[in-house]
């Protein structure tokens, strides 16, 4: 009986390896493609262009700028969905993970209808923003789109500390910002970091969200993915190809500076 059951375990074992093994390989066919398909003169001769220096650069800057926003949101907002309970907090819960359920452009759409309001507009542009087709619309997209994933990934790392330490810590003299400050913060600094990193990749590959609402202009706020849209839609597959390899490229190091941080804390 004993013999049977191992040998199921271990066909069992097989199956869902074998499963895996599959599903990695048609990833890695996948995205190799990008590489290996398209012709590397080409690429190459596409990397020093102008048009996607610009939107290289954009994309990093405007990323940047939305992670630290999303981060400066995204950690009060993740601890407060841990440790207390409210009223209406299922339904906060709700409305705060409601954006990853529908598809970006649905909330470009949202956002444009919002901002472009003339009430909300008008007050605004009287601090100085301008979120309607242009570069600040372009981190405003980039941050609601990454939010959501953000808060959800620091309620769960926050969830891992447990709340005995704050205890311990209040016991000993400490403010609850103390508390946090000292003690939560640096033991959750590993899904911080990741938290941080998810929100920089969801913002890098941001597009529905910015194309309605920065729009897809040429050169003013063509970032990286509205750069191979718009050269998918022109027939260049060169430029949309080179602009897809930027963007994997820049997704790769920012996954590779975590894991060896990571190793590192």
């Amino acid at each position: 009986m004993g013999f049977c059951t191992m040998q199921q375990l271990n066909i069992f074992k097989l199956i869902l390896i074998g499963i895996t093994g599959l599903v990695t390989l048609l990833l890695v066919l996948t995205i190799g493609s990008l590489l290996f398909v398209p012709s590397l003169t080409g690429i190459w001769k596409h990397l020093g262009d102008p048009e996607l220096i610009y939107a290289l650069k954009l994309s990093l800057w405007t990323a940047g700028t939305a992670t630290i926003l999303v981060m400066l949101a995204a950690v009060p907002v993740g601890y407060t969905m841990s440790r207390f309970r409210f009223a209406g907090r299922r339904l906060v819960k709700t409305v705060l993970d409601l954006p990853i359920a529908f598809p970006e452009l649905v909330l470009g759409l949202c956002l444009l209808l919002f901002f472009g309001s003339n009430h909300v507009a008008a007050i605004l542009k009287r601090a100085g923003i301008d979120l309607v087709f242009t570069r600040q619309g372009i981190v405003a997209a980039q941050f609601f789109t990454a939010l959501p994933y953000t808060i959800r990934i620091l309620q769960t790392t926050f969830d891992y500390v447990h709340p005995r330490y704050e205890l311990v810590s209040r016991s000993l003299g400490y403010t609850h910002f103390e508390t946090f400050l000292k003690v939560v913060l640096p033991m959750a600094r590993k899904g911080i970091l990741a938290a941080a990193v998810i929100a920089f990749a969801r913002s890098i590959g941001a597009f529905g969200a910015v194309l309605i609402l920065a729009g897809g202009t040429y050169m003013k706020t063509e970032v990286l993915p509205i750069a191979l849209f718009l050269n998918i839609s022109f027939g260049n597959l060169d430029m949309a190809v080179t602009a897809g390899i930027l963007m994997l490229a820049v997704s790769f190091f920012a996954i590779y500076i975590f894991e060896k941080t990571e190793a590192d804390l």
